[in-house]
């Protein structure tokens, strides 16, 4: 089925520059913020939602805040105390949904304890839910008539198309299945022709699956997980995963190549921790043709994307 494909082992896998291509949707968006505040005399606005002291949301918050601005958005950082219950946090959320000079709210997640992370997500407007999760939003996905995909599939869709990957006709194997990558990942990936394979915890024999993937996104979170064995000679990999290694000793293990490895001690030695994904990047680097970093890959475009997401949603609220 896939012999027409220009795939084929080398002697180390070629970056999938996600920092440029999320650099170039930024510009983009930039533009298209410019041309909005020149049509409707304000900005478009964003307001994120913050429950509790989480450190690793209050950094992500931090820094979605940051490249909203400095495209151009209006920004609300909604920063609630861990003691908030339910009820008040869909207060808050009902009062952003009827004020006009909000276009995109966005919650986010996990959410503290006691709180019922769904009943948050359906009680967003959907004409202003930019993550994508409401489900009047992820049915539209399925029928191919979404208006805001979830940001990490859109944002891997872009990488591929930007880096002339053919997806049409190749089998993608997706190894996760969240509603935040995995499910919607396979949707677009069906829209854009591929043969789409989806695997998760209960699969039996995960390698003699996924290497038979031109096209493999793993989002599973486990460190380096996913191994030689698992990958097809010349594949696509898209790794997902963004884990904290706190073991300096494995580091020699994970990268073979010298100056990465003095890097990342390097790295470790400043912070305490490296990030590294949900794939063995030594293994992954002899096997596939293409790979994604991490850091430096995917969630760079996380972030680009919900600022197209927004930008397009008060676009769409202007048209209305």
């Amino acid at each position: 089925m896939t012999e027409h494909l220009p795939l084929k082992q080398i002697a180390a896998a070629r970056t999938l520059d996600g920092a440029r291509v999320a650099a170039e949707i930024k510009e983009e968006v930039r533009e298209g913020v410019s041309e909005f505040v020149r049509l409707y005399d304000a900005p478009p606005a964003l307001a994120v939602v913050r429950v509790g002291d989480d450190a690793a949301s209050l950094v992500y918050v931090r820094n979605k805040i940051r490249t909203s601005e400095e495209l151009g958005f209006r920004s609300e950082h909604h920063a609630l105390p861990a003691s908030t219950t339910e009820a008040e946090l869909l207060a808050s959320i009902s009062e952003l949904n009827r004020r006009d000079d909000v276009d995109g709210i966005l919650v986010q997640l996990p959410l503290p304890h006691g709180i019922d992370d769904k009943k948050i997500i359906e009680s967003i407007d959907p004409a202003k839910d930019v993550d994508g999760f409401h489900p009047l939003n992820v049915g539209r996905l399925v029928a191919g008539q979404a208006d805001a995909a979830p940001c990490t599939p859109a944002g891997i869709i872009k990488l591929l198309k930007r880096s002339n990957i053919e997806m049409r006709g190749r089998h993608a194997c997706v190894v996760g299945r969240s509603n935040i990558v995995g499910r919607p990942m396979a949707q677009l990936f069906l829209q854009h022709d591929a043969t789409v394979t989806i695997c998760h915890s209960r699969t039996i024999d995960l390698a003699s699956v996924t290497r038979h993937a031109d096209i493999l996104v793993v989002a599973i979170g486990r460190a380096a997980f996913i191994q030689g064995e698992h990958i097809k000679a010349g594949a696509v990999v898209i790794d997902v995963g963004m884990n904290q290694l706190t073991d300096s000793n494995i580091i020699d293990e994970l990268f073979d190549d010298a100056e990465e490895v003095a890097r990342r001690h390097a790295s470790f030695a400043k912070r305490g921790y490296i990030l590294i994904g949900d794939v063995h990047p030594a293994q992954a680097a002899k096997k596939a043709a293409w790979l994604t970093p991490v850091p430096g890959g995917v969630g760079l475009l996380t972030v680009a994307m919900l600022m197209r997401n927004t930008l397009h949603a008060a676009n769409r609220r202007r048209a209305s």
